[in-house]
């Protein structure tokens, strides 16, 4: 980041807390919603200086290459959906063939923007529809937009066909940090979108902007009635969470909890536990200090919004998200695998029943990890963030 952009962003920040000061915003902004545990702060624990084990119980296999790949997403079948941040969709197999879906939507590409997230609809037996995420481009610069579409035709000539606009990010701006990870309920009946800030701090604490958020939707992009604030209409009502700043992992747990991590500024990397109705902070705590060196209040200053897990300073750089469920690595059952892309490494996190959590296992991959994948035979499939990213696969044995 440049020294400018540097400057705006400890002007923007420092604006954040002073509107959110003026507005009375210094609990959250949202009612909290659920049992006592929403209230209970959790202990944060900083694994930011952990270091990253001897030896890997996995074996790893590239099996495709691809170019600025972004993220996997895995059919039934156990064959993947790969997106390429340019705008490129590809079907490939898990031995490496691979076939460009044609159809995809113009995209706004550079830095973070371009195509994004991909997810397979709860129904896709019976109606064969994925959901995806990427950067429109529009003339104030570029939008993140949520979609969904049907993947019709042969495995050698696929389209996206009927292709539908679900949600759309109003104002558009500039910037990265866009956000846009998909993850469906347990019961497959909602769909939770994550929104970063676009390098705009204080639109975090804003509830009437969609940035900086975790938004909750039906299926067909409408406001569910039983969100926390379904009944104010608009961003309000969409809401599920906010004060949040660049999630790039979204994922239910095993026991049907919603996790989420994202990239702090200069250190406090976090995953948290969310929960309807909270308020996460950003841009007014967090355990990272701007880029300038310039200090932010800690979490534990303000006991009135809701504490990571676990954070990271030193910085990993968290993306990707998944909680393992597999048979070919039984020990990490139940566990959150995240991908480093400042730390080069997959991490592999526990979670317990009182929010809080634990890193017990870091590999370094030599190489940006940018998304992690389980298939049904309980395979971990991994992607490189790199113009010439490769594909692989991790079973078990010695590498």
């Amino acid at each position: 980041m440049s020294a400018k952009s540097r400057t705006a962003l400890k002007c923007r920040t420092a604006l954040a807390i002073k509107l959110a000061v003026a507005l009375g915003i210094a609990v959250p902004s949202l009612v909290a919603a659920g049992s006592a545990s929403a209230q209970t702060p959790v202990r944060s624990v900083n694994a930011g200086t952990n270091k990253p084990d001897a030896e890997r119980p996995f074996k790893v296999t590239p099996v495709a290459t691809f170019s600025s790949p972004w993220a996997i997403a895995v059919l039934p079948d156990g064959r993947l959906l790969i997106t390429e941040k340019p705008g490129r969709l590809y079907l490939v197999t898990q031995q490496g063939t691979r076939h460009e879906v044609r159809g995809v939507p113009k995209v706004l590409y550079g830095g973070q923007n371009g195509l994004l997230d991909m997810a397979i609809s709860p129904r896709f037996a019976t109606d064969r529809t994925v959901y995806f995420t990427y950067v429109e481009p529009t003339s104030g610069g570029g939008g993140l937009v949520l979609a969904r579409a049907r993947l019709a035709g042969s495995e050698t000539s696929l389209r996206l066909a009927d292709l539908t606009t679900l949600w759309r990010q109003g104002p558009a701006g500039s910037g990265g940090q866009p956000g846009g990870i998909i993850a469906f309920s347990p019961d497959g009946q909602h769909l939770f979108l994550t929104v970063g800030d676009r390098m705009r701090p204080e639109t975090a604490q804003n509830p009437d902007l969609p940035l900086g958020k975790v938004l909750r939707l039906n299926l067909d992009g409408s406001t569910p009635a039983d969100n926390p604030n379904a009944s104010a209409g608009g961003v309000r009502a969409e809401t599920w969470s906010e004060g949040h700043r660049n999630p790039y992992g979204l994922a239910f747990a095993p026991d049907g909890r919603l996790w989420l991590h994202e990239m702090g500024p200069r250190g406090g990397d976090e995953l948290n536990l969310i929960l309807p109705g909270r308020n996460y902070g950003w841009p007014i705590v967090s355990n990272g200090d701007n880029y300038d060196g310039t200090p932010i209040p800690d979490h534990d200053t303000r006991p009135e919004f809701a504490a990571p897990a676990v954070y990271w300073t030193p910085v990993i750089a968290p993306a990707g998200l998944v909680f393992y469920e597999g048979r070919m690595f039984p020990e990490w059952r139940g566990s959150a695998l995240i991908g480093g892309l400042a730390a080069t490494a997959l991490v592999r996190v526990t979670v317990d029943a009182d929010g809080s959590g634990r890193e017990v296992n870091r590999w370094d991959l030599g190489n940006r990890i940018r998304d992690v994948a389980v298939t049904p035979d309980g395979a971990v499939w991994l992607i490189e963030d790199s113009e010439d990213g490769r594909l692989l696969r991790l079973t078990p044995g010695k590498s």
